[in-house]
């Protein structure tokens, strides 16, 4: 039976302030990647009380619960539940009471998105044309990534959902929109450590020692090849090294240097072929300075694709429902999401929450310690996931 947007909308706003509680509670009780034991049980709670059955385990924390009963096509909104390992510097009243941790990637709004968009669904189970299925998921922000796992244990293999929709904020776009991109989004992300191995010494006796942090240096600035000679320029990469640790002092040179870094693209056949090159420059180019290393790639998350006529359809209902100017086209990101799992199991659409507000200096990244939302993002992040299940089943009725 199709529905009005403007139903939808009066929900939404109705559940604001049940939103803003729920993702208030979490926000000051984040808890990390795989530990995520008191937001799950919250959560069942709240699905509890809306009279929605669910099952749990999955991956640890994760839960899938299911909202209808009919015959037609089951649609996904998925929302991810860890914290990171950041100490929050906001002074708010739902400011993070576990030292160390903090929601600073919005995962906390993710959650409560999800949860406001099931109180919607719910009012209105019997007027669906198919089934929703909640994913509540845990260990986004570690490897090997809660959707990966979530895939193998089974989660889905009772219901498989013939589609999957993921929201993320975005702290560069303002309170009241949203943005989409049909195609690949975001890149595959894996993580490079590498310890070179010389011979320490006196700092003022270099020709007695072999210096792992000369030869360290060489390597890195070596391994910016990687890209700009032997990747193709149409297809996007990055290979970045954010940790060099020597620890010797003004006049030790240690025995090794230890490196991590990540390196990203779109591409799965070049992917396996810098892993293999970053390996043997950095052997070979240790090699013939007189040091020895070990390298260890730890394979990450794939790149993330959004389903070409699932992505146009949902940023037309999105437009529909929010307002064209409301809608915006995104950039690809070389950031990495393990929704990019889902994405290449199911049909599937990650698109963007706007969450900036200037006037009230909402504007920090995600990842950051001073990270926050502006709460108009809130009715929009829950009432447009549960209009774009509803369309989707509405669509898929029609068709």
């Amino acid at each position: 039976m199709k529905m009005e947007s403007a139903r939808i909308q009066d929900a939404a706003h109705e559940q604001q302030s049940y939103v803003q509680s729920v993702r208030e509670h979490l926000h000051a009780h984040p808890e990390l990647s795989f530990q995520e034991v008191e937001t799950s049980a919250f959560v069942q709670r709240e699905l509890r009380e809306m009279g929605i059955p669910f099952k749990t385990g999955y991956a640890g924390h994760g839960i899938i619960a299911m909202i209808g009963s009919g015959s037609g096509k089951t649609v996904a909104l998925r929302g991810d539940m860890d914290a990171l390992p950041i100490q929050e510097e906001n002074e708010v009243p739902y400011k993070s009471t576990v030292p160390g941790v903090m929601h600073a990637c919005g995962h906390d709004v993710h959650t409560a998105s999800v949860l406001g968009a099931a109180r919607i669904l719910k009012s209105v189970e019997r007027k669906l044309d198919g089934r929703v299925m909640l994913v509540f998921q845990p260990g986004e922000e570690r490897l090997p990534g809660g959707a990966s796992l979530m895939i193998q244990e089974g989660a889905f293999a009772e219901n498989r959902p013939q589609a999957i929709f993921g929201q993320h904020v975005f702290p560069t776009l303002e309170a009241g929109k949203v943005g989409f991109r049909p195609g690949i989004y975001m890149a595959s992300a894996d993580e490079i450590r590498i310890r070179v191995m010389g011979r320490g010494g006196h700092g003022a006796m270099p020709h007695l020692n072999i210096d792992p942090v000369l030869l360290a240096s060489h390597l890195v600035v070596a391994l910016q090849q990687v890209v700009s000679r032997n990747s193709n320029p149409a297809t996007p990469s990055v290979l970045s090294f954010g940790r060099i640790e020597g620890l010797g002092s003004t006049n030790v040179i240690p025995d090794s240097v230890y490196l991590e870094g990540t390196f990203r693209t779109f591409d799965e056949t070049w992917r396996a072929e810098a892993h293999r090159t970053i390996e043997r420059m950095a052997n070979e180019l240790v090699s013939s300075m007189g040091g020895k290393c070990e390298v260890r790639i730890d394979k990450g998350y794939p790149f993330l694709v959004n389903d070409e006529e699932l992505t146009k359809r949902a940023a037309g209902w999105a437009a529909d429902y929010l307002g064209p100017e409301n809608v915006v086209d995104l950039d690809i990101r070389m950031t990495a999401e393990d929704f990019a799992y889902f994405s290449q199991e199911f049909t599937g659409c990650f698109y963007r929450l706007g969450v900036r507000n200037e006037a009230r200096g909402i504007v920090h990244n995600v990842h950051q310690s001073k990270f926050d939302i502006d709460e108009a993002a809130l009715p929009v992040g829950s009432g447009l996931m549960a209009w774009l299940a509803i369309r989707e089943m509405e669509w898929s009725k029609k068709g």
